[in-house]
């Protein structure tokens, strides 16, 4: 069964415990909401170092900028 929470009258949602130590998620961790039709996406924002080495071997060259779209 999935884990489920009760938006409070504060509009706060707990996280239950079994899906924050399944995600390794911490007490002041930020995280992004991000609207999918009728539900919402929750993830963490990384953190600086963990962005690192993202992009190796990615071109500079062949991108495509604002101005190619239309």
């Amino acid at each position: 069964m999935a884990a489920t929470a009760t938006l409070s009258s504060k509009f706060q949602i707990s996280i239950p415990k079994a899906v924050r130590e399944q995600q390794h998620w911490e007490a002041g961790q930020e995280f992004v909401f991000i609207p999918k039709g009728k539900g919402v996406l929750v993830m963490p924002v990384p953190k600086l170092e963990q962005l690192a080495g993202i992009a190796k071997g990615a071109r500079p060259e062949g991108y495509r900028d604002r101005k190619d779209r239309s």
